[in-house]
């Protein structure tokens, strides 16, 4: 394994592990919202705040780690990304800067405040919607160099189908994994109606979750064939998913086995993700730029994947130790403690 892919497999383990952890906040404040305007909730809000307290601050350091990551091992990508970027990046920042800030005010302040409730949700789902942008971009088929410098078409971007098929994707993803994964919280937590009613919402968002991913596959096909063939000749991988993936709904649609079914959707996205991630390989930017362009020193590489590695070694017992004493503790779970991150 060269260096340049063992830095891109390390960078892509990282934006995983944000697309899974994000996807369970995002659509937690998302149920949450869409509860309060449908009077229902009396039934979620105390087990999604019980989940959302101890793990909101630290959902977003998978992602800093990526950025950081990228320019560090690729940093071609900042001449490439810096510019296009600039809008659809921006409008993800803004959005998770008010999100942070309006839980914020509705943990500390006012607490119940429909607005700062709504703004919080809402936000949840356009910062995926956002940012999902970049792999439609990252694709090819929307940027053109001039004179020696990218530019975006912006018109391409936002009235292609295959960039709409990807942000579909991200919001469906994000509601799909929040609400397996709060059924299975709910359910630890003995609570029989948010359960039954996070089990609704994960057979609702299951459908539009596998319809959306077959459109990306078949608009991949004209806009960017290469990637395409390569998705074809992996097809073995996304049959894996898809089989994780009915054996997930089906765990869901028999109210069995909730915390299996979690591990498969993990599972399931995981192979997908690794997959589509192959698929593209060797391009950053199709088809301007590779990860052996302009790939960093040697000394610098192997400094960034020890770091990183390191990193992970030491964020994932966090996560642990936050999961234990927090998500998974019995009294905590079930409202018998009142415990603040």
């Amino acid at each position: 394994m060269t260096l340049e892919i063992l830095g891109i497999s390390v960078l892509w383990i990282f934006l995983f592990g944000y697309v899974i952890v994000a996807s369970i906040d995002f659509g937690a404040g998302f149920f949450n919202a869409y509860s309060l305007l449908i009077g229902k909730n009396h039934i979620l809000t105390n087990i999604i705040k019980r989940y959302l307290s101890p793990v909101w601050e630290v959902t977003n350091v998978f992602l800093v780690f990526f950025f950081v990551g990228i320019v560090g091992f690729f940093p071609q990508t900042a001449f490439y990304y810096g510019t296009i970027l600039l809008v659809p990046v921006s409008i993800s920042l803004v959005l998770l800067a008010i999100r942070g800030s309006y839980y914020a005010f509705e943990s500390y302040g006012t607490r119940g405040h429909i607005g700062y409730t709504l703004t919080y949700g809402v936000a949840g789902l356009l910062i995926p919607a956002s940012l999902s942008v970049v792999f439609a971009i990252a694709g090819g088929g929307y940027v053109d160099v001039i004179d020696g410098q990218p530019v975006l078409n912006y018109w391409t971007l936002y009235t292609s189908p295959f960039a709409w098929s990807i942000v579909v994707l991200s919001i469906a993803a994000v509601l799909y994994i929040s609400a397996v994964f709060l059924t299975w919280y709910a359910h630890k937590a003995n609570d029989s109606e948010a359960t039954k009613l996070m089990r609704k919402y994960a057979l609702v968002w299951a459908a539009p979750l596998m319809i959306s991913a077959l459109g990306i596959m078949y608009e991949m096909k004209s806009i960017n064939p290469e990637s395409y063939s390569h998705m074809v000749n992996l097809w073995w991988m996304f049959a894996i998913s898809a089989v994780l993936f009915i054996v997930t709904v089906v765990l869901i649609a028999m109210r069995k086995k909730y915390g299996l079914a979690v591990g498969l959707l993990i599972a399931q996205f995981a192979v997908a993700f690794f997959a589509y991630g192959i698929a593209q390989y060797p391009y950053l930017l199709y088809p301007y730029l590779t990860i052996y362009d302009s790939f960093t020193s040697t000394q610098m590489a192997i400094a960034l994947v020890i770091a990183f590695i390191l990193g992970l070694c030491l964020l994932l017992p966090s996560l642990y130790l936050l999961m234990k004493l927090f998500l998974f503790n019995k009294k905590y779970v079930t409202g018998k403690e009142d415990n603040h991150a």
